[in-house]
């Protein structure tokens, strides 16, 4: 039997064989205690009146850790690396016809509540099949999250445009040894795939552990 391609399917097959071709890949791997943020959503939504999923604050905290580790948004040209002027965070959705990119743009310069109405927009237009091309374009960034579909770490192929990307799984309880006794967390695995041309070890390392960090203190991000 055959199963004909989709306009769509060949365009991200040709993407993502063009990066693995052309980018020399690393990755690294932590976990994160979320139990803190997973607490603290529901009690966001009643202060600022909009809903925050735990996609808006990857969202918002790759911003800030762009901001912070400016060559994971560099490109290479030539024999230089050309930082991009802005932090556009590009998350996939999977929508009814295929995998779609909607991106955000300026994640570094907006707040958590902005983020939040933003993502929630872009994700209830591409489920409809309603981005615009300017709702697609621009990305420098990428995160793509498959907590939803239960999978507990993947790491995802770096898209074109971009150097580095975030990859999230599901959030586990988990039992953790803390002051000696043994207590319920919840888990989260975080991922990291970089060009080495561009982004070395210890600096991807440190990009993850800020990234951990404020996912584990979320009062430091709101």
């Amino acid at each position: 039997m055959l199963v004909p391609l989709t306009r769509i399917q060949k365009l991200i097959g040709q993407r993502m064989l063009q990066s693995k071709q052309s980018k020399p890949c690393f990755y690294l791997e932590a976990k994160a205690d979320v139990t803190e943020l997973m607490a603290l959503r529901p009690k966001l939504r009643k202060s600022f009146g909009v809903r925050i999923t735990t996609n808006a604050f990857y969202i918002h905290i790759l911003g800030m850790a762009a901001q912070k580790y400016p060559l994971v948004v560099g490109r290479l040209e030539d024999d230089s690396i050309i930082i991009a002027e802005r932090i556009n965070v590009g998350f996939a959705v999977n929508a009814p016809q295929g995998l779609v990119v909607p991106v955000v743009k300026d994640a570094a310069d907006k707040t958590l509540p902005e983020i939040g109405r933003e993502e929630t927009l872009l994700t209830d237009k591409a489920r409809d099949n309603k981005l615009t091309l300017e709702e697609i374009e621009g990305e420098t960034i990428a995160l793509s999250n498959l907590g939803a579909y239960s999978i507990d770490s993947f790491v995802g192929i770096i898209p074109p445009p971009a150097s580095t990307i975030l990859s999230v799984g599901n959030i586990i309880p988990t039992a953790v040894c803390r002051d000696g006794k043994i207590k319920a967390r919840k888990v989260v695995s975080l991922s990291v795939a970089a060009d080495r041309r561009i982004v070395g070890e210890i600096y991807a390392a440190e990009f993850l552990n800020y990234i951990k960090d404020r996912l584990q203190n979320p009062q430091q991000v709101i």
